[in-house]
């Protein structure tokens, strides 16, 4: 246990004075925020990877539950339960995903005498279900999508029922949530493989494949109402949010109120949402989600109910005044709610990004790393829900979300115009994120206009204007390198040795650098000693030379005039930053470069590499062949995961695969994962060696 400064106890009248904060991250320090602001005594958590992590800090106890892996810890029922025991915790707030709606760890804590600070166990099994859910508010009057919900559907029974239900159709898991497992199928030959896939990820990420299908309602909208109910009859809404800004069905932005519905359907959804509480005695926080028609704005169909915080919820908090985290604990403690329907008023808007650790340019990979460089937004109107520190790590055992930043203001024009300015002014070095492309998202005309589906990101992602490294920043980022080695004059103290200065009698020897951009391609560029700073030209340099200048304090100057730029060196990797924008170069070793050119002689160009490489770290969690089998292009041959992202690896050319992986081995990022040995240009496959065929 990491003792923290103290604080005072809760009231007296509540059956517990201290909360144990069962969760991680950003939304771990936004609980605790709460919890200690109540003036009850806080406990953090934390895994072998989250030893350093922020929400330790922000905590009067923290205590340590296991390894990195969320089974070893996060989602480790008795570790959570011994740590309620070693520090006193009479309640848990779970915040959300891990444990947030598992009924086994509602129930077992009822057991210790240990407050959940979420719904009754029954809440949580109806409604984590999300086939029994669908079917039960049925009943109550709920509008649901028509599809086929039954449990214990196995493949077969999908596969019948999907030729009624009607393509295209949605596949989702029926014990999980956040988008993660459900797939959206176009054609009836797709099917198949779309279930083995979703099956998978739903058994790892929930521990139960259960699917079940619905039909695809094309263009949709995501509205979904905040409901709050305590343990004495009251259930109102707090408004509903605008979530259609999704990728893979995952939100990306979200906005309260919506512009899409007018007060009548305001008034209608909230109702409906209410009802399914009440359907199920709800007590606590609670979000229920529709799908609501774009072009009949007044038809909604229930999708599911979650039953606990959502990442969200600074918007609906933001327009109300509510602070949500402050009711679930309140509720928990028997407390009566202050509101009637009638008194919620949402006062102007409130917009919402999050900022993960990936890079959109190359598909979304997760993007793993230390921070180097953070500066994160403040000013009228903007909140940020971070679990960022300098030097903290971003590991790839969890969800690759970093941040919310968070704007309000008067009209929707004025807290989009906020956001965007706030992302502007967020720096985060050190890892890949999405940063540049939440600002692209936000300044959109449709996104502006407040012309929404969820399917809007898919469309304009192709066409989406990303910056791109110039050769004015592959120039400061050479410099940067050669400044920061070993005796330079801003790398660490060492021997003349050791110096790449190009010392030598006469005039000086010019150096070459070569960096690896994103995306993978190189770039040369030729330094020269120009005085205090460096002439930089070259083929992939500026046209004509810049002269750049690292002063003390880490300040740059070009030609004269000082970047705006940040950077941050760490290794042999410069990243560079600017109003949203990130990039990374990085300065291949010898090896590297010898073994590219190596590769380039061996192949005729224009061909396809025969090594497989993994595109981030992460966890094999499938080998779909075999050493020595036979495979075509496209062939799926490794599945990856990391920060909960599956990466199918597939092969580039025909031929004979090798491999040694299995499910289970870690890989580093680049690292190859298989080869394949090549068909003759219009010949047959290789035949496999004998006892090595699929």
């Amino acid at each position: 246990m990491t003792p923290n400064t103290p604080s005072p106890t809760g009231s007296a009248n509540w059956p517990f004075d201290t909360v144990l904060v069962a969760n991680r991250g950003e939304i771990a320090s936004r609980v605790l925020r709460t919890v200690r602001a109540l003036g009850l005594r806080s406990v953090a958590v934390y895994s072998d990877a989250d030893a350093g992590a922020r929400h330790i800090l922000e905590a009067d106890l923290a205590v340590r539950i296991g390894g990195a892996p969320p089974s070893e810890s996060y989602l480790s029922i008795p570790a959570v339960l011994d740590a309620c025991r070693r520090t006193g915790a009479g309640a848990v707030h779970p915040g959300y995903g891990f444990l947030s709606e598992n009924a086994a760890f509602a129930d077992a804590l009822r057991e210790q005498g240990i407050v959940f600070i979420g719904p009754s166990v029954h809440a949580l099994d109806v409604m984590g279900d999300k086939i029994r859910s669908k079917n039960h508010v049925a009943g109550f009057g709920v509008p649901v999508v028509p599809g086929i919900a039954e449990p214990g559907l196995s493949d077969d029974d999908l596969l019948g029922a999907a030729r009624d239900v009607g393509f295209p159709l949605l596949i989702k898991p029926s014990a999980g949530g956040g988008g993660k497992g459900m797939h959206a199928v176009h054609r009836p030959e797709d099917l198949a493989e779309a279930l083995a896939t979703a099956r998978r990820v739903a058994e790892r990420a929930f521990g139960d494949d259960t699917l079940f299908l619905e039909r695809l309602i094309e263009r949709p909208r995501h509205i979904e109402v905040q409901v709050l109910a305590d343990s004495h009859g009251t259930v109102i809404h707090l408004g509903e949010r605008e979530c259609s800004l999704q990728r893979r069905h995952q939100k990306v932005i979200e906005e309260a109120p919506s512009a899409l519905l007018d007060e009548a359907t305001r008034q209608r959804i909230g109702e409906a949402a209410c009802n399914a509480a009440r359907s199920v005695d709800y007590t606590g926080a609670g979000t229920v989600e529709f799908l609501v028609s774009d072009a009949a704005p007044d038809e909604f169909f229930f999708m599911e109910m979650n039953t606990r915080l959502q990442v969200e919820h600074p918007v609906t908090e933001l327009v109300t005044g509510v602070d949500l985290v402050e009711w679930q604990i309140r509720i928990a403690a028997g407390e009566e709610l202050p509101l009637a329907q009638e008194d919620v008023v949402l006062t102007g808007h409130a917009v919402e990004a999050r900022v993960y650790a990936e890079n959109p340019e190359a598909g979304f990979l997760p993007s793993t790393g230390s921070i180097l460089a953070l500066t994160e937004p403040a000013g009228e109107g903007i909140r940020v829900d971070s679990s960022l520190l300098p030097g903290g790590t971003v590991s790839s055992s969890y969800d690759p979300m970093l941040a919310k930043v968070i704007a309000w203001g008067a009209d929707r024009g004025q807290a989009l115009d906020r956001l965007d300015a706030a992302l502007a002014g967020t720096v985060v070095l050190g890892v890949d994120t999405n940063i540049e492309y939440l600002r692209l998202l936000v300044n959109d005309d449709d996104v502006r206009a407040a012309r929404l589906d969820t399917t809007l990101i898919e469309r304009r992602l192709p066409g989406l204007p990303f910056r791109h490294v110039t050769a004015e920043e592959i120039a400061l980022a050479a410099v940067l390198l050669v400044e920061a080695e070993p005796g330079g004059p801003h790398g660490s103290a060492g021997s003349p040795w050791h110096r790449g200065d190009g010392f030598r009698l006469g005039a000086a020897r010019p150096r070459t650098v070569t960096l690896e951009l994103d995306g993978g391609t190189t770039a040369t560029v030729r330094l020269l000693r120009a005085g205090s700073g460096w002439s930089v030209s070259g083929e992939d340099g500026p046209e004509a030379a810049l002269t750049v200048q690292v002063h003390d304090g880490g300040g740059v100057t070009i030609d004269g005039v000082r970047s705006r730029r940040q950077h941050a060196v760490h290794g042999d990797t410069v990243w560079l930053g600017e109003a949203g924008w990130s990039a990374r170069l990085r300065r291949p070793g010898r090896r590297e470069l010898l073994d590219a050119a190596l590769s380039r002689i061996t192949r005729e160009e224009g061909t396809a590499d025969p090594l497989v490489r993994s595109p981030m770290p992460g966890t094999v969690v499938s080998v779909a062949v075999q050493d020595g089998a036979a495979v075509q292009v496209g062939d799926v041959l490794v599945a990856v995961e990391a920060m909960k992202m599956e990466h199918q690896l597939t092969a580039a050319l025909s031929g004979v695969v090798r491999l040694s992986l299995k499910p289970g081995d870690l890989v580093r990022a680049q690292q190859v994962v298989a080869t394949i040995e090549a068909a003759p240009e219009g010949g047959p496959v290789p035949i496999p060696e004998e006892g090595n065929a699929a």
